[in-house]
């Protein structure tokens, strides 16, 4: 029999995690599994739908079932969020008809931008769609999978993201959310709030898109293979659910003007909320998680993918010792860096080592590390690192000012937040105060909260803030180090257009197989 239990999972681009929580707002049980990227080919990165998504939440709601006494026939409604937004074909029979094209950090249509911008015009999209075409979004993959593999896009029955599949394989229903439909460009009218099938004329017919929904929004309930499959009641609610961002978001109260999220993930991601729909060339727009509500959104293409990188390549050894020694190898990377001062002896590193989303946009955007003598060592490398991603940060809060969004609040979510080093760089970076909340589940927390709202068990966003969310930690900004990283900062925004002349030309050189 059902009880006043909520099951949220987000699915993410390296990890995947589940929490069961209760009408309260408090923990019952939580789980996560590790899962890997695809990149078959430089700037492409790829999931198996089936292998990674779906067989993810399978195994976190099998791992959870054994954790909640009385099992998830006790929960009284799901709610699934995913990394995206991406593209995902599907034939007649409800299968991934190829690997889903992941959102901005796959940079393969930058040919179909182009042509799309020259047909459509830039700023005609811009104006109708609420954001420039970018490697981030939707339409552009699409037209790429229609010029390339125009066999399979034949089949195609809908094209899905990674949420709204998920949303598909436990109740049958083809339905995406708003927000997430927003990065559909030029798909999506961000005005009338429905798919433009003008702007959708030679790229897809809008008939193969999902129907278009709330996030909190109940779209059906677990079938019987999906409860088969998972341990959950058939019948349970499910909600449509959302892109991780916005489910993170909600899952830390940022929910009213002014609050700002930055989620330390394997990307930094960024959610303002706006009392109004406000459209900038450098940012992305979009609705929220709830009608007559907005945000403007940023990307950064590698933050905790960076730090990853360097640990896999520049410190396996630490890696190995993590086992004998119960210690990561990413504290071991920051004690390493604490010892290193501002500045990190002259180092600068510009993080574009997957190009770039906002608020720059180029898919050909290269890292530098600016800088470097033999006197430099691990840890000023990995300093450098962390100061190259928080100057990412102080340039996205620059954008948001230019667009005339004011940031009132300042709220920092994600596994990198466990890092007390790299929240602290970006406080001193940006001179801003940070909010860390105690407890980050993430966005599987947010899922549970929107599936506990969208069946009417929790009433308002009231009851977010006031019964759910606890009082967080303060990060402030140490102000003796704000004219040391203040002329850093300025190299790093100069460092970008004076070096893209080389950083292309060296692209082209890869691209066409150079030994270089």
């Amino acid at each position: 029999m059902a009880g006043d239990l909520f099951l949220g999972i987000d699915v993410g681009t390296y990890e995947s995690k589940g929490v069961v929580v209760n009408v309260a707002g408090d923990i019952v049980a939580q789980a996560a599994t590790p899962h890997t990227l695809d990149v078959p080919r430089p700037g492409w990165a790829e999931h198996d739908a089936d292998a990674v998504w779906w067989h993810d939440v399978c195994v976190l709601c099998r791992r959870l079932n054994a954790l909640v006494p009385g099992g998830l026939e006790r929960v009284s409604a799901v709610g699934l969020s995913a990394l995206g937004a991406d593209m995902l074909p599907i034939g007649e029979d409800g299968r991934p008809l190829r690997k889903a094209i992941l959102y901005g950090i796959d940079t393969r249509t930058e040919p179909q931008i182009s042509r799309l911008n020259e047909r459509l015009g830039a700023d005609t999209i811009l104006k109708r769609c609420g954001n420039a075409l970018s490697t981030q979004a939707v339409g552009p993959k699409i037209l790429w999978f229609r010029e390339n593999e125009p066999d399979l896009f034949e089949r195609t029955f809908k094209v899905h993201t990674a949420s709204s599949y998920l949303a598909y394989r436990m109740t049958g229903q083809h339905v995406i959310d708003y927000y997430t439909a927003t990065a559909f460009t030029p798909l999506f009218d961000i005005h009338a709030l429905t798919w433009s099938q003008d702007f959708a004329k030679g790229i897809i017919d809008v008939d193969r898109l999902p129907e278009l929904r709330w996030p909190a929004e109940v779209i059906g309930g677990v079938t019987r293979e999906a409860a088969q499959q998972t341990g959950l009641r058939a019948g349970t609610p499910v909600i449509a659910g959302t892109c991780d961002a916005a489910a993170e978001a909600v899952s830390v109260g940022v929910t009213e003007p002014g609050d700002l999220m930055v989620m330390y993930g394997s990307t930094f991601f960024f959610i303002l909320v706006t009392a109004e729909l406000t459209i900038s060339a450098d940012l992305w727009s979009a609705v929220f998680c709830f009608p007559r509500t907005f945000v403007l959104a940023g990307g950064m293409a590698t933050s905790g993918a960076l730090t990853r990188w360097f640990r896999d390549n520049f410190a396996r050894e630490l890696v190995q010792a993590e086992s004998p020694t119960g210690r990561s190898a990413y504290q071991a990377l920051a004690d390493e860096a604490a010892t290193v001062p501002p500045g990190s002896r002259g180092l600068l590193v510009l993080p574009y080592f997957s190009g770039e989303r906002t608020p720059i946009q180029d898919p050909r955007a290269r890292g530098i590390v600016a800088g470097l003598t033999l006197s430099h060592g691990r840890g000023e490398l990995f300093r450098a690192i962390l100061e190259g991603t928080a100057y990412g940060v102080r340039h996205h809060l620059d954008a948001f000012m230019k667009a005339g969004a004011g940031v009132r609040r300042l709220v920092a979510v994600g596994g990198g937040t466990k890092n007390p080093l790299w929240v602290q760089i970006v406080s001193d970076v940006t001179g801003m105060r940070q909010e860390v909340p105690l407890v980050t589940v993430g966005a599987a927390y947010g899922d549970a909260f929107l599936a506990a709202l969208g069946t009417g068990v929790v009433k308002s966003l009231v009851e977010l803030r006031t019964r759910w969310l606890k009082q967080p930690r303060l990060i402030e900004p140490d102000p003796e180090r704000r004219a040391i990283y203040d002329r850093l900062y300025a190299c790093y925004r100069e460092l970008y257009p004076t070096t893209r002349r080389i950083v292309y030309e060296l692209v082209a050189l890869a691209d066409e197989g150079s030994p270089l």
